[in-house]
């Protein structure tokens, strides 16, 4: 196998194990807020305090702290997860595991940093290797799920938290040992602009597309958590439909990133690359919006067999991802495009401190929850309609 596609199933495995950590909490709620001694909506903070995480990793990657050696930023990203994944089993405060759980969000900062690999390993390829490496997201979420599944069948109380967490920290390391080993370092540029003088967040293109992506994370972040709030299922088969979403997700991913790497081999240059980042981006969303009309019928009816289907469609909006996250090395000189990274993640995951606290404060009503999230794959479409039009950072600068 070429050296730059075990690259990449490394970093889907990195990925993997690192996302393994933003459910498992909640799997054990019973047993947390009996040992803690809190309120059910006390225990909703922490979920609230890891997507903020999310959001700030990719502020801080303006910084230089996820700069210099490629290898060395992974490493401090996987140890933001994996060392509160130790320390969280042993801690007396529920508000220190708060804490702790903001700082395991910035686990997301790996995937703009797999980004500069990407962009330096592969041309028309990029969405395809980045759809596998996304796909690591929705596999963490599945495997989280697992073990602390397990842990509850064969540990009781607190020993089950102890356990899994314990083991999932330990297995973070063990994959970050091995992907040291086998994968190739480099350095991220420190430089905050390029010689010319180029700021990313001045150029209309950066906003423009960075919204893009905004509304599919709306999606993803929320859809999942409305539906089963909303809809009358049983326990087995709510927890088919969450492990059902989880794996469409991971499969739409790879699906579309492979498309996507067959729309972009036909014209390798800034804007053919960009053409396949648009078609792909605009397809899935047109699949999601027909999905998310299915999930809203399903829902009404409390259909189980439905919401599958619609489920599994809907999934399709990861198919976003791939596409989006290798707009960077397409759309700008290659001496600012980690920073461009950063800067489209950054916009693009304001949705997951919006979203929230949208759909599940603001939000009363199934037809009207469901009348926003139809309205997030439109609303993509017409972004993607807009910035299509654009001329490029790097046709602007004509680097």
């Amino acid at each position: 196998m070429d050296n730059r596609w075990k690259f990449a199933f490394m970093d889907m495995l990195v990925v993997a194990a690192g996302f393994g950590t933003m459910h498992m909490l909640e799997k054990f709620k019973s047993t947390v807020i009996a040992h803690y001694g809190i309120t059910g909506d006390a225990m909703g903070y922490q979920q609230t305090a890891f997507v903020v995480g999310l959001f700030v990793a990719f502020l801080l990657g303006g910084t230089s702290l996820f700069k210099g050696s490629f290898k060395r930023s992974v490493a401090l990203i996987v140890s933001f997860a994996a060392i509160p994944q130790f320390i969280i089993p042993f801690v007396g405060n529920w508000w220190g595991i708060v804490v702790l759980r903001f700082f395991q969000g910035f686990i997301v900062a790996l995937i703009a940093v797999f980004s500069n690999q990407v962009g330096r390993l592969f041309l028309a390829e990029r969405p395809f290797a980045k759809g596998i490496i996304l796909s690591g997201i929705f596999w963490g979420g599945i495997y989280g799920i697992s073990l602390a599944k397990w842990a509850s069948r064969t540990y009781t109380g607190w020993d089950a938290v102890r356990n899994a967490f314990l083991i999932s920290a330990a297995v973070m390391y063990a994959i970050l040992a091995l992907w040291w080993l086998l994968v190739e370092d480099f350095e991220i540029p420190k430089e905050k602009h390029s010689a010319k003088g180029v700021n990313v967040w001045r150029m209309p293109f950066t906003w423009v597309f960075g919204f893009t992506f905004f509304p599919a994370l709306w999606v993803i972040f929320t859809l999942g958590s409305f539906t089963l709030h909303h809809a009358n299922f049983s326990k087995s088969e709510t927890a088919n439909l969450v492990i059902a979403l989880e794996v469409s997700m991971a499969l739409w991913s790879i699906t579309m990133g492979y498309l996507g790497y067959r729309l972009s081999v036909k014209n390798t240059s800034n804007r053919g690359l960009f053409k396949a980042i648009v078609s792909v981006m605009a397809l899935s969303y047109a699949v999601t919006f027909i999905g998310l009309f299915i999930v809203w019928k399903s829902i009404l009816s409390s259909d189980y067999t439905l919401a599958m289907v619609g489920l599994v469609l809907t999934g399709v909006v990861q198919g976003t991802g791939p596409a989006f996250w290798t707009t960077a090395p397409a759309a700008y000189p290659k001496e600012v495009f980690p920073e461009a990274s950063f800067a489209l993640g950054l916009i693009s995951n304001s949705a997951n401190a919006v979203a929230p606290n949208v759909m599940f404060i603001l939000v009363s009503g199934v037809t009207h929850g469901m009348l926003i999230f139809l309205a997030m794959p439109l609303l993509g479409i017409a972004l993607l309609l807009i910035s299509s039009r654009m001329r490029l950072p790097v046709e602007e600068l004509g680097a």
